[in-house]
Parts: C-alpha cells; sequence; structure tokens
C-alpha cells in the first residue's frame, strides 16, 4: 500500500507540470545566451528557470506566451548601489540587521532591490528599493 501511495502522488507532482512551450525556451535562450545548468519549474502563472551564468546564480520567469516577466539574483551587501546604500541609510530602518539583499530585474531596464532585514528577533521586514535610492515598500514578515 505505502508502494502505490508513492507511486500515485509521484504521478499526480509529475502531472501537474505543464508542457514547457518552445516559445519559452527560445526567449530564454535569446535573453540568457550564456546560461548554464538550466532547470524549469512550473510556477502555475509562469514558468520559472533557475540557471548559472558568469557564475551566479538567477532565476528569471516567462509568461506561457514567451514574454520575460522579470529576473533575480542574490547579491551581498556590499553590491548594493551606493543610491540604495544611502536609501537604506536614511530610512527607519538604518539600524536593522541586513540579513538577504536579491536584486531584481524587471521589463522596461528596471531593477529593484530586495532587502531582508531585521532587528531584535522577530522584527521582520521585506524592503523594497528603487535603483535610485527610493524605499518603494516595507512589509512585515515572518522570514527571508
Amino acid at each position: 500500500m505505502l508502494i502505490s501511495g508513492t507511486f500515485f502522488m509521484t504521478t499526480a507532482a509529475h502531472a501537474q507540470f505543464r508542457k514547457l512551450p518552445g516559445i519559452v525556451t527560445d526567449s530564454f535562450k535569446e535573453k540568457y545566451p550564456n546560461a548554464k545548468t538550466v532547470s524549469w519549474e512550473d510556477k502555475v502563472s509562469a514558468f520559472q528557470a533557475s540557471f548559472v551564468q558568469d557564475g551566479e546564480n538567477f532565476t528569471a520567469r516567462y509568461s506561457s506566451k514567451g514574454e520575460w516577466l522579470g529576473s533575480q539574483k542574490k547579491i551581498g551587501e556590499d553590491k548594493l548601489p551606493s543610491a540604495v546604500k544611502d536609501g537604506l541609510a536614511k530610512s527607519k530602518y538604518a539600524d536593522w540587521e541586513v540579513k538577504t539583499v536579491v536584486t531584481h530585474y524587471l521589463p522596461g531596464d528596471k531593477e529593484e532591490y530586495a532587502i531582508g532585514v531585521y532587528k531584535k528577533g522577530l522584527n521582520k521586514k521585506n524592503l523594497l528599493f528603487s535603483r535610485d535610492g527610493q524605499l518603494l515598500k516595507d512589509n512585515y514578515t515572518l522570514w527571508f
């Protein structure tokens, strides 16, 4: 019974993955021609590629029509642009500890920086900054 249950769970999980359209992979290859170790996930509203480019780990999301929706990569706090560092330093979160930093690359040549910060244990926030250092959002979170 355990074996048959495992088989059905595996089959059900596998059946949830839609067929990856060729237009999606073509669009990905055009945008990231040097990507290595590419793996795909079906995220229901989009297809997500995880890959390595120039020694860095990225994820990119595409619509089923092959439209690039955005990409992201984790970076170190030291890699933040000076305008974002300055924006954080001038914000009410200046004395909070930085836990994570993620660069979001968006259509229209936009870049945003998601910074996970914490203070005294349970005070955790996800901050979102524009490329020019403007704080766009600050949301409480339970994790990073």
